[in-house]
């Protein structure tokens, strides 16, 4: 049965879109939704098979995500996800398209981003639901030809009944009501020139009904974005989301340097070892010296995020200080496994942290914070439960001694020169600074010296001398090694 979904007598009251639902996307996000998020798309967005769809000018990031339509075949309110699917009287291929380069105007409402015209082609036929089994649906998506996208509703984290149940407890579903299931993986760009087609059907079934292929045009409007409204902004995380993964947008890998295997070892070795590991490779000068612990007993790890902090000039506090200074875009930066470090020359006189920049930190998934200066509201920072490094505490604020001046620059702190991306170490003994090609040997090295120096620990605590054994010559090498391998 075939349904031209742009007459007005046949338009969906309602298109409401699921964020996810396939594992293969989910695994793609790496985020994992405890319940169905959903948002809504404009009525004027649909379109029928063999249309074209407009990328604006001065945008790049125009996305397709071939789904299945759930159509709504009767008034619907507060039933049970046993009873969802009931209420389902067709299914339908869609496209859900989406431009990334407006999502940072949509606050997460997918208003502009999501409901362009054409931005969700539905068709060309309507499979009807009775007799179909909804996890035994198939969804593919070609680009110019080639198979994109291919996954099947076996697995969905949220069940098709459950959607419908979902949404009919806060809002009535009305016959012609559209849902938009959720994208799998391969989901990606397209460009001016391409051809996207969409289908959905249901092989094990009877006859193997199919929707038949929702063919999409992609065309470069003739059109500028206008000026008064939000314009084109896209960033490497928007890229990657977009294309589906930071290498098919063609961008580095992220950071790798910090496995879970060399976590795991750093937990088990002191800090004091691995500055030791260092000293044998020549470097002695990695130590932040002077910034103390306000949680003892806490370690850190992670990634070095820089701040730096000139002497404060009057005219430069004025063009620099306030507003959306450096400070604040620094924490508003921040990104999981980071460590901020901060350079105030070591100024004890005036305070650089404060318990509201704190707070956004740890939210962002900071594992620490440095600053070789002083830090406000001592006692709320020690509440917000991010381990930090001070050199004490003072009631003045940042403007006393300080311009907030650069993020992501080479730095000195506490004696030491920390870049963006150093690997940064602490415990109770200090921070230290290990450069990210040497992480991985100067670990494994000082988690092999860890065992020895406990075993040699052992050694002296059952009455052996120090002399020969710390450090341990040839005989007691030979003897660590054999009790290496008799564990």
């Amino acid at each position: 049965m075939s349904i031209d979904f742009t007459a007005r007598e046949n338009r969906p009251g309602k298109i409401i879109a699921l964020h996810l639902n396939y594992p293969s996307r989910i695994a793609q996000r790496g985020r994992s939704p405890k319940f169905p998020g959903y948002f809504i798309k404009a009525g004027t967005s649909i379109a029928n098979t063999g249309d074209t769809i407009e990328r604006p000018k001065g945008t790049e990031l125009l996305a397709y995500e071939g789904e299945i339509a759930l159509i709504i075949g009767e008034t619907t309110r507060r039933v049970s996800p046993e009873e969802g699917w009931s209420r389902v009287s067709g299914i339908t291929a869609a496209n859900d398209w989406g431009l990334y380069d407006l999502r940072h105007a949509d606050k997460g409402s997918n208003v502009k981003n999501k409901s362009g015209d054409g931005y969700t082609p539905l068709g060309p036929e309507v499979i009807p639901a009775e007799g179909l089994d909804p996890k035994a649906l198939r969804v593919r998506t070609w680009v110019n030809g080639n198979l994109v996208q291919d996954d099947d509703t076996s697995g969905l984290v949220f069940p098709f009944g459950q959607l419908v149940a979902d949404l009919s407890q806060l809002m009535t579903l009305e016959a012609g009501d559209i849902i938009l299931t959720g994208t799998p993986a391969g989901s990606s760009v397209a460009q001016p020139g391409d051809v996207v087609e969409v289908e959905v059907d249901a092989p094990t079934a009877p006859g193997a009904p199919s929707t038949g292929r929702l063919v999409t045009n992609v065309v470069e409007s003739e059109f500028d974005m206008a000026a008064f409204g939000a314009q084109p902004q896209v960033d490497d995380n928007q890229r990657a989301e977009a294309w589906g993964s930071r290498e098919a947008a063609g961008l580095p890998a992220e950071r790798s340097t910090i496995t879970d295997e060399l976590r795991a070892k750093v937990e088990q070795v002191a800090v004091a070892t691995l500055s030791a590991q260092l000293r044998k490779r020549g470097l002695n000068n990695v130590s932040i010296d002077g910034p103390t612990l306000n949680h003892p007993g806490r370690r850190i790890l992670g990634y070095a995020k820089t701040l730096r902090y000139v002497p404060n000039r009057e005219d430069l506090f004025k063009s620099h200080g306030g507003g959306y200074n450096a400070q604040k875009r620094a924490m508003d930066s921040v990104k999981p496994g980071d460590v901020v470090v901060m350079e105030a020359r070591g100024e004890k006189g005036t305070g650089t942290l404060g318990d509201v920049l704190a707070m956004r930190a740890k939210v962002l998934g900071a594992t620490g914070i440095i600053t070789d200066g002083g830090v406000r509201d001592s006692a709320a920072v020690a509440e917000v439960d991010i381990p930090v490094y001070s050199n004490g505490s003072h009631p003045a604020v940042l403007g006393r001694r300080h311009v907030p001046w650069e993020v992501d620059g080479t730095i000195a702190c506490g004696g030491t020169t920390v870049q963006p991306g150093d690997i940064i170490v602490g415990d109770d003994d200090g921070v230290i600074v290990i450069p990210p090609a040497l992480f991985e040997e100067v670990v494994n090295d000082g988690f092999e010296q860890e065992q020895q120096d406990a075993w040699v620990y052992e050694q002296v605590k059952a009455g052996n001398k120090v002399d020969g054994l710390f450090p341990p010559n040839a005989e007691w090498k030979a003897k660590y090694e054999a009790w290496k391998q008799s564990r």
